[in-house]
């Protein structure tokens, strides 16, 4: 009995944080300075008292506490310590949240936890911006984040660095004194030493806290966003953009894996947005199309919205005819690449916004730019294995007839595609040859065309005939200008067929015949009229 009453003296508490952990102490020395511990143990003492129970150890379940079982390891250590415990940045925001949650305030005892607490964060607010950015990275932990904001500490951490920020660049105008905030904070000579020497190094930038505020989780970062929004702090849209982007680029960079991403994917998805938004605000101005390519292919990685990627593609549609071969080879989404490697379909929509927005404004200006760069864009996705016929005709297709003055690279693309998928079916080669002009083939393509035997035969007698009446047309352009020249060559009258006047073009009379009559070639017909060419 005697040792019984010597051990409740060490260990009549047991407390269970967060179904993880068992903390075994005792009740006078955690009802020092815990308010809520000290009412909830009278609470079981009182319903142990009802059951008539004889145990001295009283169990208390604590669920969703601050920092876990690590966070109430330092509340132990204080209590057992007499109030006395070591606060830095590192551990202050876990610290403050736990005093809050057990009510560990000055009606227990003086200098208790809270008031320590509060004191310590006092000069973080006035301190260093490192010291703001540490005290932010303390809260971002696990059980910790949701105490720190409902209790007002991140939003006050936040204000704090806002307050250096815009007193270091010009990324923020100054708030107006009517401005209201949880921390009217204002820096001292001493606290600002730090950021002084930091702001000359930096060349006043208004990128010197990019990198800083990106090791932060992106629950704070939005809190950020939130902040500047609703106290009318006057952010450039520009740098906030600007920053949102470079925080996306460096999580993307920094995560080896996807588990953090994914964990927080409600959170970089509306970062995302916002980042859109504010590059389709600043629009042409603000971004080229090379750094519009860039934001698309980093923003990618993450869950926009519809209304977000339509709106970054019309902006970047719209200024196709500034972009590079380089600039439209993107990967397709997802690592799949079932459909194909590149995204082809981004491209198609990327066409279809150029086009149209020529269609509104009436211009043709630099359309025939945009043609020979799908032409390049078209022989350097045509060797893909995954590329279908339908997707090649969809890029190949979205430009007007008009976008290209020749049709030669048109042919050489469909002669890589050819030579890649050997596998076509009749069908499909006679299919893809549908995005041809005929007419605007020059006349030594004409007959590389006619040569390939991987083109149906069908086709290649199509093309030869628009060559031919294409050859006729310059004739009698000719024959016009040079009337009195034309009339003293009487074969110029001769009605016969035009393909035998087309120079370079051995064919037979007989051969010829066959070829005008509807439905007179065979593939014998052809393959001796090939080897004729």
């Amino acid at each position: 009995m005697q040792k019984s009453r010597e051990m409740s003296l060490f260990y009549d508490l047991q407390i269970n944080i967060n179904g993880e952990y068992t903390f075994f102490l005792n009740q006078d020395v955690i009802s020092k300075y815990s308010g809520s511990l000290r009412k909830m143990i009278k609470q079981s003492k009182k319903k142990r008292n009802k059951k008539n129970k004889d145990s001295e150890v009283i169990t208390i379940e604590i669920d969703e506490f601050p920092g876990g079982p690590d966070g109430f390891e330092l509340v132990s250590r204080f209590c057992y310590s007499n109030g006395g415990i070591s606060i830095d940045v590192s551990n202050v925001s876990t610290l403050y949240c736990c005093s809050v949650f057990l009510g560990m305030t000055e009606k227990l005892c003086f200098s208790n936890l809270l008031a320590q607490t509060e004191t310590f964060l006092e000069e973080v607010f006035y301190g260093s911006w490192n010291d703001i950015v540490l005290s932010l990275k303390n809260c971002e932990q696990e059980q910790v984040f949701l105490h720190a904001d409902s209790y007002g500490l991140v939003d006050k951490l936040i204000f704090s660095a806002l307050t250096k920020i815009s007193r270091s660049s010009e990324a923020f105008s100054p708030s107006s004194p009517s401005s209201s905030s949880p921390s009217s904070a204002k820096n001292t000579p001493e606290s600002d030493k730090r950021l002084t020497s930091w702001t000359v190094s930096c060349g006043r930038s208004n990128e010197w806290w990019f990198d800083d505020m990106s090791s932060l989780s992106p629950m704070i970062i939005l809190k950020l966003i939130r902040i500047t929004v609703a106290y009318k702090t006057n952010v450039k849209s520009l740098v906030l953009t600007k920053f949102l982007l470079h925080y996306l680029k460096t999580r993307l960079q920094t995560k080896s894996n996807k588990t953090e991403l994914m964990r927080n994917k409600l959170e970089y998805s509306e970062l995302a947005d916002t980042a859109v938004r504010g590059v389709v605000s600043a629009g042409k101005t603000a971004f080229s199309c090379r750094k519009l390519f860039w934001v698309l292919r980093v923003l990618s990685s993450f869950s926009l919205s519809r209304e977000s990627k339509t709106g970054l593609e019309t902006l970047i549609g719209e200024m196709l005819d500034q972009a590079t071969l380089d600039d439209l080879l993107i990967p397709a989404a997802g690592g799949s690449r079932e459909s194909g490697f590149y995204n082809v379909d981004l491209v198609i929509r990327l066409l279809k916004v150029f086009v149209k927005s020529r269609e509104e404004e009436e211009e043709e200006s630099n359309v025939k730019e945009v043609g020979r760069l799908i032409d390049k864009y078209l022989r350097e996705i045509s060797p893909d294995q995954n590329l279908k016929v339908s997707k090649f005709l969809g890029v190949a297709e979205s430009l007007p007839d008009s976008a290209r003055d020749c049709f030669d690279g048109v042919y050489r693309a469909i002669d890589i595609y050819l030579q890649s998928h050997s596998n076509l079916t009749p069908q499909d080669r006679t299919k893809i040859c549908r995005c041809l002009n005929y007419k605007k083939l020059t006349r030594e393509t004409c007959k590389q065309l006619a040569r390939n035997p991987k083109i149906p035969p069908d086709v290649a007698v199509q093309a030869l005939k628009s060559s031919c009446e294409n050859q006729e047309h310059r004739t009698q352009e000719v024959k016009l200008v040079n009337k009195s020249t034309c009339r003293s060559r009487r074969h110029s009258q001769d009605k016969k067929h035009v393909m035998l006047h087309l120079k370079g073009f051995e064919i037979s009379e007989k051969l010829a015949e066959e070829l005008k009559t509807k439905g007179g070639y065979n593939w014998k017909v052809m393959d001796s009229f090939r080897e004729g060419l």
